[in-house]
């Protein structure tokens, strides 16, 4: 089962291609795996047992991360991924991060960053934009309107319970202007602010 795959050296935990959002910029669109995946394509969503057993084969201490982001969003599978993160807690002392759109709480109906205290070490949210617009234009979201508005405050919310938080935005020939906006917003949440290229896994 194709959940888990190596890139640099971090493992990648691929719960889900589940999306409410169809980004113009996602690596999904580029071709059917990343890292060491000949594809992340699922044939079917594993459980999180069966998740769990395949993390456990691995050894985790060859791993500087271990990091929830696969062809999916990830907190498409909040409860799970929490689960998750309670199991290797249990187990292991590596760092855990979660890339994710910052659309979970629409996703789950509930304000979900307090459930990652204790559990997550490192959250990187992808902004991409400064407008609720700008954002519907690029990522054309299910939401719609509301997706920016629902990222920003989910970013902030975490901040108080994850000692890493950031913002990136892909850097597809954004003018000058837009980056800064972009970076002003991100100052608001109090998280870190990165550009990355057009086409970056990390």
């Amino acid at each position: 089962m194709n959940t888990t795959y190596v890139l640099g050296d971090n493992l990648y935990i691929n719960l889900t291609n589940q999306c409410p959002n169809a980004c113009e910029f996602c690596v999904r669109t580029h071709g059917d795996g990343v890292g060491d995946a000949d594809s992340l394509w699922l044939e079917r969503e594993p459980s999180r047992e069966e998740v769990w057993e395949e993390i456990q084969s691995r050894e985790l201490t060859k791993y500087r991360q271990l990091v929830f982001c696969g062809y999916g969003e990830p907190t498409c599978r909040f409860d799970d991924m929490m689960w998750l993160c309670r199991k290797l807690r249990e187990h292991s002392s590596i760092d855990i991060r979660i890339n994710t759109n910052g659309l979970s709480d629409l996703i789950n109906g509930r304000r979900t960053a307090p459930e990652m205290d204790g559990l997550v070490d490192v959250v990187s949210v992808s902004l991409n934009a400064s407008t609720p617009e700008k954002y519907d234009a690029i990522c054309h979201s299910k939401y719609g309107l509301d997706a920016l508005p629902a990222i920003l405050k989910f970013t902030t919310d975490a901040g108080f319970y994850v000692p890493n938080v950031s913002m990136t935005i892909v850097d597809n020939g954004l003018p000058p202007e837009e980056i800064e906006a972009c970076r002003e917003l991100c100052r608001h949440t109090g998280a870190k602010f990165r550009v990355r290229p057009y086409i970056d896994t990390y």
